[in-house]
């Protein structure tokens, strides 16, 4: 036998050695890969092949590595959620309204049922009178030029009866928890300094003529079996520019809800959430200036946010200011077109996990529903703002905020809490513990690379990795 031979040989033997001792030591062996692991990752990539899509075999029990950690600390606990969702225009329901009955029930409880794949929308915004989004422009008092009410004998919430009252009826059917903030754009042009739709400052002859005016809408709408939970006192108060809109410094809104909306719930008993501001967080003096006046202060829950200019980290100068006071994210457009890997990139970045992670309770993407041609919208009003959802007919295209709010509020439901988790750059994240104890853990790849890395949560550490731009929703079950 020569050398060869024997080195083969011996060699053969001491694999199969090898082999009989795995096998008779490790009985239950199998490599990280096949391990089993108690979380569902669901996944949404730049490119749409994954759309919110539950991953098989992408998650790893975690082994000793060099991947970035996020490390999920339960005990430590922030705000407590009231929910995702949209925004329902007076053009929202009318295309929606505008489907057939059967279209229409499959796309509501889509977007607000509670079943396997169904989106589970908590929270919802509506406006008082027209949005900009409407067909044309209305307040619920509207009257011909020259003459007034200051006793509200006209006022009437007939314009809603067309569309929204009843696409909020049936949406009320499926989610009956549904939480509803309701916003004016601008106050009856005959109680404003310019007479018209467009800016102008409301009179102080008429703050409490106003404020009747909130209470007679919450009256009626509940009459509707429609709660209204909360209402911001204007929408953006220092854009003048868009139609309806209305301008209303800090001191006009501290003097407005302090001397009167306030007094006027009180009286007429109504706990609806008043909450101020509802603007850019490039002017945190506006709402840090409200809450700073005690008799306003008393009447109002929080403040409300867009993100039209300004850092989603102000957000936080606010609630440092008044911890005891809640942060609301109300609205954010995507912008017609819309471009997939930048808009999700964007949205998710700043508001799912930005926002929340700066003490907001809500995220609303603007705007529900829209047709073809981004409409309705008043004239001047906005004429690229794209829907979550593009309806043509019975047709429904599903557009980029549909799946930045699907990759939360399917998830996270109300009453959720974040808890805290460590940040980087290129991988943002956020966590949350849900009323039935999961571990809800969002993450976006900010980079142009894919990355793996590990999440160290005590229920299950695991490694595993997003592609670029990607989103992925970690559930510990």
């Amino acid at each position: 036998m020569n050398v060869l031979n024997q080195i083969l040989i011996f060699g053969l033997l001491g694999l199969g050695v090898l082999q009989a001792c795995q096998e008779d030591e490790l009985p239950n062996y199998s490599p990280p890969e096949a391990a089993e692991v108690g979380v569902d990752f669901y996944l949404t990539t730049p490119d749409q092949s994954n759309l919110v899509s539950l991953q098989e075999n992408m998650v790893f029990p975690l082994t000793e590595n060099n991947n970035f950690t996020i490390a999920v600390n339960e005990n430590e606990v922030y705000q407590s959620m009231d929910g995702f969702g949209f925004c329902l225009t007076g053009g929202s329901a009318l295309v929606i309204n505008g489907m057939s009955s059967s279209a229409r029930s499959g796309l509501l409880n889509e977007v607000f049922g509670s079943q396997e794949g169904e989106l589970a929308s908590s929270y919802l915004r509506i406006s008082i009178g027209a949005s900009d989004l409407d067909t044309s422009v209305f307040t619920y008092n509207d009257l011909s030029s020259g003459q007034t009410d200051p006793n509200l004998t006209q006022f009437s919430i007939d314009p809603d009866r067309a569309n929204l009252i009843p696409v909020l009826k049936e949406i009320l059917m499926i989610q009956p928890e549904l939480k509803i903030l309701a916003t004016p754009w601008t106050a009856p042009s005959w109680m404003k300094t310019n007479g018209s739709s467009i800016g102008g400052e409301l009179q102080p002859q008429y703050y409490d003529t106003y404020a009747q005016y909130f209470v007679r809408y919450i009256q009626a709408m509940q009459a509707e079996g429609i709660r209204i939970d909360a209402i911001t006192v204007q929408n953006e108060p220092e854009n003048p520019f868009n139609n309806p809109s209305m301008l209303m410094t800090a001191a006009q809104q501290v003097d407005f809800v302090g001397n009167h909306l306030g007094p006027a719930f009180a009286g007429a008993g109504i706990d609806t959430k008043i909450i101020a501001f509802d603007h850019n967080p490039d002017n945190t003096g506006y709402p840090i200036a409200v809450l700073n006046d005690p008799t306003a202060n008393s009447y109002i829950d929080g403040s409300a946010f867009h993100l039209y200019a300004g850092q989603i980290d102000n957000l936080s100068l606010v609630h440092n200011a008044h911890p005891d006071k809640n942060i609301y994210f109300t609205e954010q457009w995507v912008q017609a077109p819309g471009n997939f890997e930048e808009d999700i990139r964007w949205h998710f970045r700043e508001l799912v996990i930005g926002a929340t992670r700066n003490w907001s309770k809500t995220v609303l993407e603007w705007n529900l529903a829209a047709n073809p041609n981004n409409g309705p919208f008043t004239p001047g009003g906005c004429t690229e703002c794209l829907g979550a959802v593009t309806i043509d007919g019975n047709n429904v295209s599903r557009n980029p905020a549909y799946y930045i709010i699907a990759q939360a509020s399917r998830f996270i439901p109300p009453g959720s809490q974040r808890i805290a988790s460590n940040d980087v750059n290129d991988l943002p994240n956020v966590a949350f513990k849900t009323p039935e104890g999961k571990v809800v853990v969002i993450v976006l790849n900010n980079s142009d690379s894919q990355r793996t890395f590990n999440i160290n949560s005590s229920q299950e550490p695991i490694t595993t990795s997003l592609p670029a731009g990607a989103a992925g929703t970690f559930v510990w079950q």
